[in-house]
């Protein structure tokens, strides 16, 4: 056959070089996240216990807006210096996917678990600023007081004192809201249970220092991670089964290869992207410090293919800026 008469044939689609970092895949993908509002408030309570049990209880069933109607956590603990009141306390984050839902929440879990917690107070654990929007928070829950509630002006700031069977239940009249980040994620692909919760766990632990994230959670780790839609109509969501090392060879297509034996998912919810993508960089570090000899074999992300949320935080892209020498630290995925 004669050079004019070789068929033409398409073009190979370019090949994507692997990345693998001490033994440590790290996948081609990307992290999907959406836009929430969220606030920030301080709690705090006679001595620190007391602070824990209000914030454990206002957190609680708050993983997924799914069905909880908000993604809540506590993000550090504070002392005394670092506190409106001088007291112990604690910062805890609170999300939700609409202002009204967030303004919803917050009175719910405000007034039923730090409102009734002996020795609690709570204020904003935002900056003031005169064009924020703004949440009710000792505004509403003012009216517990029957009448017997008095307000006080500190620095042109409203305060409101609630009578209470221990003293007063003191709580700042408002409370900023933010556009915040929902939804990042990393998936780590491990040889069994035990490496699995070993690397979630320290993963967990070294982004719980990052400013401006929680990670929603129970012990900030996910082992149900879902896709969009089921079978079952009455559904909108459901198992991740391309994820479930116990269905490789059953299900019509899986994202893991036979050596995968556990999959651990770490959801990431933020005040902004650059937070979002630092708690994500982190994790990512601590994975690949632990590396294939501990069991971490891969590091994935969860995607609806970018039509879920316009926040896309590419794995690589995390790494390459955050890797030790890497030129540039822009947290913007």
């Amino acid at each position: 056959m004669s050079e004019a008469q070789t068929p033409v044939t398409a073009a190979a689609a370019p090949l994507i070089a692997p990345l693998v970092v001490n033994g440590v895949s790290i996948d081609e993908s990307f992290a999907e996240a959406f836009p929430m509002r969220a606030t920030r408030l301080i709690v705090t309570a006679h001595n620190a216990t007391w602070a824990m049990h209000a914030g454990a209880a206002a957190t609680g069933f708050a993983t997924s807006v799914i069905a909880c109607g908000a993604e809540a956590g506590i993000e550090r603990v504070l002392g005394p210096d670092e506190t409106p009141d001088g007291r112990p306390g604690l910062a805890l984050l609170i999300f939700a996917m609409s202002s009204k839902e967030l303004a919803k929440q917050l009175e719910r879990r405000v007034g039923q678990c730090v409102l009734t917690c002996p020795t609690t107070a709570v204020y904003a654990g935002l900056p003031m600023d005169a064009s924020a929007d703004t949440l009710p928070l000792g505004k509403n829950l003012r009216f517990f007081g029957d009448g017997w509630q008095i307000s006080k002006m500190i620095d042109g700031v409203r305060y409101w004192r609630i009578p209470v069977m221990d003293g007063e239940f003191v709580a700042q009249e408002t409370t900023p809201m933010l556009r915040a980040v929902g939804g990042g994620n990393l998936l780590f692909c491990c040889t069994g249970t035990d490496e699995a919760l070993a690397v979630s766990e320290a993963a967990v632990a070294a982004m719980k220092a990052v400013p401006g994230v929680i990670m929603p959670f129970p012990g900030g780790v996910v082992r149900s991670g879902s896709k969009v839609g089921s079978k079952y109509p009455a559904l909108g969501a459901s198992t991740n089964d391309a994820y479930c090392p116990a269905l490789i060879g059953l299900a019509k297509k899986t994202e893991l290869t036979p050596e995968v034996r556990c999959v651990m998912e770490i959801v990431i919810d933020g005040l902004s992207e650059a937070a979002v993508a630092q708690a994500m960089r982190v994790g990512m570090q601590t994975a690949v410090d632990h590396g294939a000899a501990r069991g971490v074999l891969r590091i994935a992300a969860g995607n609806y293919g970018g039509k879920l949320g316009p926040y896309l935080f590419h794995l690589r892209k995390i790494w390459h800026e955050g890797a030790p020498g890497a030129a540039g630290q822009g947290a913007r995925a």
